[in-house]
């Protein structure tokens, strides 16, 4: 691999290649930085101190953004700050090591309008936010409500129906985007990293929320 012809976004593939052999999976932001900069530093060090300090915006502007690696699918969000190499990554990493060219980044696919009302729902809702603030701790069984679109009125089969079409267009969403991702129609990308989150979110609020859940469940029983 000629280090020399490495895009910036590659060379930090290549850290994150090297901090999984290492046994770091997931690994953080902080620890991707730290290690890009280790390997390269003349590209990431801190103008002026370059032997002494990693430049942390080089790092994470090559993450993040409609360009960012994650976009692109080499790279997994899986919590606050923490990332994995998705199985494309690594064969980018394999490719460059063997002195080949990167393969493009899979061009977004659109989604069908009904999929897409049920994802702006999820991603806009105050369940995600305090998630991704990491005020797990904040979410309230309202917020769980108004995430999966149920009311407190709701019970029996017609609750866990509508559980059901949450977990229901999560799949669908993935199945669509495979290792890309889609463009909603405000403009707005997701990708598997989103879905990720979406997924977490949807388990947390489940296993948080179970005894509430199944209260409402019981309802159907006593009426």
């Amino acid at each position: 691999m000629n280090i020399a012809e490495c895009t910036v976004p590659e060379k930090i593939l290549v850290a994150a290649y090297l901090l999984e052999e290492q046994g770091q999976s997931p690994f953080s932001a902080e620890a991707l930085i730290v290690a890009s900069w280790q390997k390269f530093p003349r590209t990431f060090g801190l103008k002026g101190y370059t032997d002494q300090y990693p430049d942390s915006n080089k790092v994470l502007s090559s993450i993040m953004g409609e360009r960012g690696l994650t976009r692109r699918g080499w790279l997994s969000k899986m919590g606050q700050k923490l990332y994995a190499l998705t199985g494309e990554g690594r064969q980018v990493v394999r490719r460059l090591q063997e002195g080949g060219e990167p393969p493009p980044a899979a061009a977004p696919v659109r989604i069908l309008r009904d999929l897409e009302k049920h994802l702006l729902a999820l991603l806009t809702s105050h369940a995600v936010q305090k998630f991704e603030e990491g005020l797990r701790d904040e979410v309230t069984f309202a917020d769980a409500c108004r995430f999966w679109g149920i009311s407190e009125n709701l019970h029996g089969e017609a609750l866990t129906a509508r559980l059901d079409r949450t977990r229901a267009v999560l799949a669908d969403v993935e199945r669509i985007l495979g290792t890309g991702s889609a463009e909603l129609s405000n403009g707005r990308s997701i990708s598997k990293d989103d879905l990720n989150l979406l997924t977490a979110v949807h388990e947390y609020l489940a296993e948080r929320f179970a005894r509430h859940l199944s209260l409402l469940r019981s309802r159907a029983g006593r009426t």
